[in-house]
């Protein structure tokens, strides 16, 4: 097995010029793919939240991830805003806490948020923010333990799907052996 910071460098040269842009930031990626990865061996349900503009993307994530053509075992994956349709009307601390304890019954504290959007004010950000282990890339805002991104480039939505396509190779290469992201 290679070592993971050596994998994901070559994963991303794989992919040409037009990935270049992201060989320095895996250094915020690699610490939050490591936990995301023993989070998911763990048997942990992925829970992707997404601001308003980026909802296609949390759309696109959970029809692909477990795409029949991909011949790997399925993963738990919802969107939280099928569970909770009403996220926006949460305005408070105590609605926000209230939907934390039913995500914690209904998957018995196993599992984790992936987030994708813009921080600052914006409800749903905060929601994440308030858990540990969450898988995040931040918009427009330095949070610790998150990927950065602007969402004013004019390329952000390839970005994503090219991030979205290592983390897929990633899943792929931990669920199958082939890399060891501890390594």
């Amino acid at each position: 097995m290679r070592q993971f910071d050596q994998w994901t460098l070559d994963a991303i040269r794989a992919e040409g010029a037009s990935m270049s842009w992201f060989e320095e930031q895996r250094y915020e990626w690699i610490p939050q793919i490591v936990n995301v990865m023993d989070q998911i061996m763990q048997g942990h349900t992925i829970v992707v939240v997404t601001d308003h503009d980026r909802r296609w993307f949390s759309h696109y994530i959970t029809e692909s991830i477990n795409k029949r053509t991909k011949e790997r075992p399925m993963l738990p994956i919802v969107s939280l805003e099928a569970l909770h349709p009403h996220l926006d009307l949460m305005r408070d601390a105590e609605s926000i806490d209230m939907l934390n304890d039913m995500l914690e019954l209904s998957y018995n504290g196993k599992y984790f948020f992936w987030y994708i959007g813009k921080g600052g004010d914006e409800r749903r950000a905060d929601i994440v923010k308030r858990s540990d282990g969450a898988l995040m890339w931040m918009m427009d805002e330095n949070y610790p333990n998150a990927l950065s991104l602007r969402s004013y480039e004019s390329d952000i939505d390839i970005k994503l799907l090219q991030l979205y396509r290592l983390f897929d190779r990633t899943l792929a290469g931990v669920l199958f052996g082939e890399i060891d992201v501890h390594a």
